[in-house]
């Protein structure tokens, strides 16, 4: 058309030469018409071939994201890769959604145009159907997000609840560490003291020379001790006798270099297994 019309200018340019003026002007009208028509028919094709540009590069940006999320998604171990992956899916369906417009537009302007071109209408049909597989393949690539999300979700709902379970048993665990550290302690606790027959009798530890035969003698009064590890116990006194009872050969009751007593137990289960409280009289 842009040809023809071009064509037609030349010739009425020649057909001028040998007009009058009157005939001049109206050729020059004529010729100054027809490239008014082809300036416009540049402008429209500008235009449509502009919109042509524009739906092809959105389409290939929709490709190269498309790429991206694909790549992040076969890195689920990535920390950053579900966002990257949300972040590109939000731009394919803007740009998708850019070139559907576009394409309206462009049915809209060869709908309007002057310019009869069959070949602009097959290419927009093309460029939809590039589309159109584009939205199937976004669409296959939004299910297969949703399942691996409901699957990281499930997964993520188990580790909690593992985690639930191991806090618990690490809770209970540590309780009955507790009760097994607190009956151990009790089992190796033993209390001894040693005093002066006034004093043994003024805390009712000896009352009508029994020892420990009352029930509210002066717990506080006694040492406490672990039988583990306490084995040596010294009395500071030059006279020192045993008033409770513990088996013969479980201890042995001896003298520092000072000549004050203390006793050494060899055997503490067979020591403390009939008291668990030592009693010595010392003067």
């Amino acid at each position: 058309m842009k040809k023809i019309l071009f064509f037609v200018a030349c010739a009425l340019s020649l057909g001028a030469c040998n007009l009058t003026g009157e005939q001049q002007d109206a050729v020059q009208q004529e010729r100054d018409s027809l490239q008014r028509i082809i300036n416009e028919k540049d402008m429209e094709l500008d235009d449509i071939m502009g919109t042509f540009n524009e739906v092809q590069e959105g389409i290939r940006r929709i490709n190269e994201a498309e790429g991206r999320v694909t790549i992040a998604d076969g890195s689920p171990e990535s920390a950053s890769s579900r966002e990257v992956i949300r972040e590109n899916m939000e731009f394919i369906q803007q740009a998708m959604q850019q070139n559907r417009d576009m394409i309206a537009q462009l049915q809209e302007k060869l709908k309007n145009s002057s310019i009869k071109a069959t070949k602009f209408k097959k290419t927009i049909e093309n460029l939809q159907s590039q589309i159109n597989a584009q939205a199937a393949r976004i669409q296959e690539l939004e299910a297969n997000l949703a399942e691996k999300d409901a699957l990281i979700e499930a997964q993520g709902d188990a580790i909690a609840g593992l985690s639930n379970d191991v806090a618990s048993l690490t809770e209970e665990n540590r309780v009955k560490n507790e009760k097994v550290q607190a009956q151990d302690k009790e089992l190796n606790t033993a209390w001894f003291v040693f005093g002066t027959k006034s004093e043994l009798k003024e805390q009712k530890i000896l009352t009508n020379g029994d020892v420990l035969k009352s029930g509210n003698f002066n717990k506080d009064y006694f040492t406490k001790i672990d039988i583990r590890y306490d084995k040596d116990l010294k009395f500071y006194s030059k006279s020192a006798q045993l008033l409770s009872t513990h088996p013969a050969g479980s201890y042995q009751l001896t003298k520092d270099k000072q000549g004050l007593y203390e006793i050494h137990i060899t055997d503490a289960q067979k020591f403390w297994s009939v008291s668990k409280y030592l009693v010595v009289l010392v003067k």
